[in-house]
């Protein structure tokens, strides 16, 4: 039997779940309990890597038939930091001024709360869907994103699940709900560049080789030049240098090397392999010998796009009808699962106001959840209704 659940409720009951990466904390087994106490099919698949932590995931569906809307996210979260610095304690989801507080209030317990009870709420009023309703519910989001989500898809694909479009849930407006969706996103590469020289003592600079001076001017070669000018949904791809470091503590040594660390997001233009490609070409006009070593990180953040069409205007409409607002289509900020699931189906992402996400006194307004619940819940009720 569905009961109609408030997801102001529930939000607080998942905040005090302390789901800290890859801690489940009881979250998953609450949204478990839930649903399928309202008929859904749930399982709970542990993925495992060596050398990383097992993760526990959550996987519900109801029906069987096309199409499939899948709702997508994750209850695990941040560390919390200095417990010092909250004023509300970060796993008691308490209530004051119209807001609730707790680590994971914005980032995405509250998106994941949203999507459980408008479901329920839609099953309610309307009962079982002319199709089928699914949730794909990680708790490595926030960590490597190994044992998460690309596992828990390709472990429903083995068993001949498929689903239409999916529905994130990330904080996506960034100062209003309504503000903004995300139909994609860039794609994050590191690397560093190091540059090995020859240990000596400063006053004999003739019998040492300091590797500063030439590691400065590589960097300049990557930065020399802009990636690209942008496309029609995203921003221009950028490179940024985030350290230099040479492990030398002290004023009379020449180091022995020097390293600089940089990270890429980039856009549709580029994949990891052409990436590399271009940063070693740059490197070599630059005069680079061998000396020299450029290191890439292994890269599962890859730029996606969902092109806006019927499934973006039909969750941008339901967005206004409850908001008064025109969200943007955006592909801005940091990567999510979304990159995962675009392999798999369309998904877009709309979620709550994301201004305290991994801060102190994580937060969010009442009212926007009440009101992201009535968004999600109209996405429903129009979807199955074409």
């Amino acid at each position: 039997m569905v009961t109609t659940l408030s997801p102001v409720d529930l939000l607080g009951d998942l905040i005090r779940c302390p789901s800290v990466t890859p801690t489940e904390g009881g979250a998953l087994q609450l949204l478990a309990g839930l649903l399928a106490e309202a008929g859904f099919s749930v399982e709970r698949p542990t993925f495992s890597e060596p050398g990383l932590p097992d993760v526990q995931n959550l996987y519900a569906r109801l029906g069987t038939a096309s199409p499939c809307l899948v709702f997508a996210g994750h209850t695990d979260v941040v560390p919390p930091g200095d417990l010092g610095g909250w004023r509300h304690p970060p796993f008691s989801g308490e209530i004051a001024d119209g807001m609730i507080y707790g680590r994971g209030a914005c980032d995405m317990k509250g998106g994941v709360a949203a999507s459980v009870a408008a479901v329920l709420a839609y099953i309610d009023r309307h009962g079982p869907p002319p199709g089928s309703i699914a949730f794909l519910i990680t708790g490595d989001e926030e960590g490597p994103a190994v044992n998460g989500t690309p596992k828990l898809l390709a472990w429903a694909e083995a068993r001949g699940e498929r689903f239409d479009h999916c529905l994130l849930g990330e904080p996506t407006n960034p100062d209003a709900l309504g503000d903004m969706i995300k139909i994609g996103r860039r794609g994050s590469l590191s690397g560093s560049v190091t540059v090995q020289g020859r240990q000596g003592h400063v006053a004999y600079p003739h019998r040492a080789e300091n590797p500063i001076p030439p590691l400065l001017h590589l960097l300049q070669a990557l930065l020399a030049t802009p990636l690209d000018g942008g496309t029609p949904y995203f921003d221009p791809s950028n490179l940024e240098i985030v350290s230099v470091d040479v492990g030398n503590p002290s004023t009379n040594v020449i180091p022995a090397q020097a390293t600089g660390r940089f990270n890429i997001r980039f856009n549709d233009l580029w994949t990891p392999e052409t990436l590399e490609a271009e940063l070693r070409r740059r490197l070599s006009v630059a005069g680079q010998t061998a000396r020299t070593t450029l290191d890439l990180h292994p890269c599962n953040a890859l730029a996606f796009l969902t092109s806006p069409g019927d499934f973006t205007s039909l969750v941008a409409e339901a967005v206004t009808a409850e908001t008064g607002r025109q969200p943007a289509l955006s592909t801005t900020g940091g990567t999510s699962d979304a990159r995962f699931i675009v392999s798999h189906c369309p998904v877009v992402e709309f979620g709550l106001v994301g201004q305290t996400m991994h801060a102190v006194d994580e937060a969010v307004s009442l009212a926007d959840v009440e009101a992201l619940t009535r968004i999600y819940e109209r996405v429903l009720a129009v979807y199955f209704s074409r």
